[in-house]
């Protein structure tokens, strides 16, 4: 009983300000791949840049109904204006071995902070797929056994959560035990029922969502609020062929180009202040040409593949209302980044078939 008063406490007491649109950070992106390549993306939708030294994340292990400070840790850096500030785990030791073994180069590349060295210290970016995460405002105590909750983090205000607090969900065979859980695609979402989707995934939140989830959700559908990706893909040739190792098997890539950039219809106001409209991409998915209708806004066009490699890059004038891409010599998945007349930008994802 006292746990539960406690989460109660917690998801009740929020801020008015979390209530409204595009005003404050959430969590943009989770990724929970293979071995300890773990991030989180944490998007700004506001017109200015937002201190993270006020928020902090914590982690609800295994269904726990509490999270202490041990649980959790406190953010620094700053998100730019509609940017984002992609975390990750601070294991970076090329000689680490199992729990040690580092994070892929690759990953590394997208950080713009590092969190959770030692995991006795904090254990906030140990995520697997059956934990829970927090997205607070508030400055931790100093103790690590205090009860994360309003009362005990001064300032502390609810941001985001993903998944559900007090929650285990299912794996594969329909049993809630260790690490082997995730939350699926098929209702109840916890019963290992369907496709498991926050373990060995990537999720990006819809462009739709303009605010975090700011309390515990009855059911946690991921696909209510994300789009699911694996965490690798296969590399591919210029021809599209698949390429393979020494040891004969396939060549894998993280699968985390969309890490940097947030698609959010939050962006809609920064770049037509007017209509309030993204310009529009079409046909989606293509057969190889692909339109974009910049509604004099946009100034710059880059085509990025799905390993985040840079293969076309348009500047466009303002007297260019659309935009014609010649897609024809590529194949899969594509990133459109536009660049606004004020620098912003805005990332769309493309199917070339």
């Amino acid at each position: 009983m006292k746990q539960t008063l406690l989460l109660l406490s917690l998801l009740t007491c929020t801020s008015l300000f979390a209530q409204n649109t595009c005003n404050e950070l959430f969590i943009s992106e989770y990724v929970e791949g293979w071995s300890n390549n773990k991030a989180l993306e944490i998007y700004n939708p506001t017109n200015n840049p937002i201190n993270l030294s006020g928020y902090f994340v914590s982690r609800y292990s295994n269904g726990a109904t509490t999270a202490t400070v041990a649980n959790s840790v406190q953010l620094s850096g700053t998100v730019p204006a509609k940017g984002v500030y992609v975390g990750v785990i601070e294991k970076l030791d090329p000689m680490g071995t199992g729990q040690e073994a580092p994070v892929w180069d690759s990953l590394q590349a997208k950080a713009d902070g590092f969190y959770c060295a030692d995991y006795n210290t904090s254990n906030a970016w140990y995520w697997n797929g059956n934990d829970a995460l927090l997205l607070a405002k508030g400055t931790l105590p100093a103790s690590p056994t205090t009860v994360i909750n309003a009362t005990n983090v001064t300032g502390f205000a609810l941001v985001d959560v993903f998944g559900k607090i007090g929650e285990n969900p299912a794996n594969e065979t329909g049993t809630s035990s260790g690490n082997n859980g995730a939350w699926s695609t098929q209702f109840p979402y916890s019963t290992g029922l369907g496709v498991l989707l926050t373990k060995d995934h990537s999720l990006l939140r819809k462009p739709t969502i303009l605010k975090g989830q700011t309390s515990n959700p009855s059911f946690f559908d991921p696909l209510l609020e994300w789009d699911s990706i694996p965490p690798v893909i296969v590399r591919l040739d210029a021809n599209g062929d698949t390429l393979f190792g020494m040891s004969g098997n396939p060549i894998l890539d993280g699968n985390w180009s969309s890490l940097g950039v947030h698609e959010c219809d939050c962006n809609t106001i920064a770049l037509n202040p007017a209509t309030k409209a993204l310009p529009s991409i079409y046909p989606n998915p293509s057969s190889g040409i692909v339109f974009v209708n910049t509604q004099n806004e946009i100034r710059k066009i880059q085509v990025v593949s799905a390993l985040g490699q840079l293969v076309k890059e348009i500047n466009v004038s303002a007297a260019q209302p659309s935009v014609e891409i010649n897609l024809h010599e590529y194949q899969g998945v594509y990133f459109l980044r536009l660049t606004s007349l004020s620098g912003q930008q805005s990332l769309h994802k493309v199917i070339i078939r």
